[in-house]
């Protein structure tokens, strides 16, 4: 029978078949790499109870530098095997790069196994949130709140001039600068899309009703102005309230240099 090394601490609800792989890993990690395996990280749809029937595990081995050695990350239909140095994980890719993408792979995935004293949970919950600084990098220098009023703009204008195509297709295209806005503002990372709904419920973004997002958000993907007024609406309060806590403000400048142009978002 394979031993678990102390300290494992499994996820409830589990099947016997999984619960059995993970152990599995667990040791035989433990047995390769005695005090140069540092953790173990459970992702993916397992880690957030929305497995189903056909999901792998996502297992991210957390090492010592010395540990990595050649290791790469092993595929199977069971099991996505991840190597990762600690060291990388309390690296903090920004917004753009190649890693940020990464960065939500880790916001409320569970840890099966922590021998750092707390640097692990320490550097997985970095990854995963957005410091005011960092926000403001993101909605200022990357654009983000200006390309979502942008696209916003841009639809109702079509919608004005009775170009229904146009104006569902950049209605669609704002989504995504606005999810950026709208998590950046709440200082977290934003979801894959897999889990946007999962996350609202489950950990709701503050002055979001899950509900009342999710319903504007498709709204929004369906082309409706209301929505996006009612969206836009609330957005530039956000921004206020971020603008409050600064003591330069970066975002309401944004909105305000629009001029009257934004009357049609006010309406």
């Amino acid at each position: 029978m394979t031993k678990a090394p102390d300290g494992l601490n499994l996820p409830p609800g589990l099947s016997s078949q999984r619960l059995g792989v993970l152990t599995e890993l667990a040791a035989r990690n433990d047995a390769d790499h005695g005090e140069d395996l540092l953790g173990l990280v459970l992702s993916g749809s397992v880690g957030r109870g929305l497995a189903t029937e056909r999901s792998d595990l996502d297992v991210y081995v957390v090492l010592t530098d010395q540990g990595m050695g050649e290791r790469k990350t092993t595929r199977s239909p069971d099991l996505d095997e991840i190597p990762v140095p600690l060291s990388q994980l309390e690296e903090v890719p920004p917004f753009g790069s190649g890693g940020w993408w990464f960065r939500w792979s880790f916001a409320w995935a569970p840890i099966l196994l922590d021998r750092t004293q707390g640097r692990l949970s320490s550097a997985l919950h970095r990854l995963a949130t957005v410091t005011p600084d960092e926000a403001a990098t993101i909605l200022v220098e990357h654009d983000r709140l200006d390309g979502w009023l942008n696209h916003a703009y841009r639809s109702l204008k079509s919608d004005r001039d009775g170009r229904e195509l146009e104006r569902r297709l950049d209605a669609a295209e704002s989504v995504p600068w606005l999810l950026d806005v709208i998590f950046s503002l709440a200082g977290r990372v934003r979801p894959y899309h897999k889990y946007l709904p999962w996350e609202l419920r489950e950990h709701p973004v503050p002055e979001w009703d899950a509900r009342e997002l999710l319903s504007l958000l498709q709204a929004t993907l369906d082309g409706d102005p209301a929505a996006i007024r009612a969206t836009f609406k609330r957005v530039e309060s956000l921004c206020a309230i971020f603008d409050d806590e600064r003591p330069v403000p970066v975002l309401t400048p944004i909105i305000e240099g629009w001029g009257d142009e934004l009357q049609i978002l006010r309406q």
